[in-house]
């Protein structure tokens, strides 16, 4: 085997990893995936030893054992430190000449757009919002949950429909249907029996992750609270996608806007409506979108874009994950 490969693309997420070997022509030459990528949970170097099988194999397919440079969007890498660590643990295992980490958001925006310019707003399991513009300059947020402002997400919304169902139940709060569809969803008859359930996990926590849809159901019913929780997350996306596009001077001009994730990725049609009718109001220039394309492709194209790959080369690259 020889250095075949210009790019080892890694789009890293908290429940599965995609590797791409691209050559310098855009031709990918070989993918492959693999598990969670966890550094809270295990470590750096475990969580690198994690992405090594599906290198090892990415690798082994494209003929390749190592190549130019490795474009890594991983997730949890949440701040500039935490980047420089990582990028020091991925040069330490000799799989590129040069190693760039970045955020796994940044690898949605890329996904999205023809040149690395706009705004990305992820709403998974938790919240995010990167920006960049061509001259390299970006925009991020620290997004490691409330202690750096954030709010939803699909954890963070299934969390408020909790509180609010079991303070509407015992008499705490104001009356919502949450109480009801919440416990229901278990096959349960009472938010005091859905507390019980997960308090003991007889209900797995993990499973909190199922109650967001049945939130969006709710507030679609017409609940006001449940519409208000929705109404928030609306309007916390369009905070974080206007403040980055005014730290990058794009707020006054056609700026596409990318919205990804699970929660946005679902298309709920009164938070996709209440994105854009205020994304009109504050950004009137911002062009929102959901993105489709696999984030794997991002990391696959800031890799080129580190290359000074020519303009076919993104074309081919396009057309392989389009495919």
């Amino acid at each position: 085997m020889g250095l075949t490969g210009s790019v080892l693309a890694v789009d890293a997420g908290n429940s599965k990893t995609d590797v791409a070997v691209v050559a310098a022509d855009g031709k990918v030459l070989a993918t492959a995936r693999g598990g969670a990528f966890r550094p809270p949970a295990v470590g750096v170097e475990r969580a690198v030893d994690a992405l090594a099988d599906a290198v090892a194999r990415a690798f082994a397919a494209a003929g390749a054992d190592a190549v130019d440079h490795v474009s890594a969007c991983l997730a949890n890498a949440d701040l500039p430190v935490e980047e420089e660590r990582l990028a020091a643990a991925l040069r330490a295992r000799g799989w590129g000449t040069s190693v760039e980490v970045r955020n796994d958001t940044f690898a949605v925006l890329r996904a999205g757009v023809d040149e690395p310019r706009g705004v990305a707003v992820v709403c998974g399991a938790g919240v995010n919002c990167v920006g960049m513009r061509p001259d390299g300059r970006t925009a991020r947020f620290p997004a490691v949950g409330r202690l750096s402002g954030d709010w939803g997400g699909g954890w963070g919304l299934a969390e408020e429909a909790l509180w609010h169902a079991a303070r509407a139940e015992d008499g705490r709060g104001e009356p919502t249907e949450l109480a009801r569809t919440l416990p229901a969803h278990f096959g349960l008859g009472s938010m005091y029996a859905l507390v019980e359930a997960l308090h003991l996990r007889h209900v797995e926590p993990a499973r909190r992750h199922e109650l967001t849809p049945v939130l969006f159901a709710t507030a679609a019913g017409g609940d006001r609270i449940a519409r208000a929780l929705v109404d928030r997350q609306a309007d916390e996306v369009v905070a974080m996608a206007t403040v980055a596009l005014t730290r990058l001077e794009l707020l006054a001009e056609p700026t596409p806007v990318l919205l990804g994730g699970s929660v946005l990725a679902a298309r709920h049609a009164l938070l996709d409506d209440r994105i854009r009718e205020l994304l009109a109001a504050r950004a009137p220039e911002a062009e929102p979108r959901v993105v489709t394309a696999r984030p794997v492709l991002g990391a696959v194209l800031l890799g080129l874009d580190r290359t000074g790959a020519a303009p076919q080369a993104y074309a081919r690259a396009r057309a392989h994950f389009s495919d």
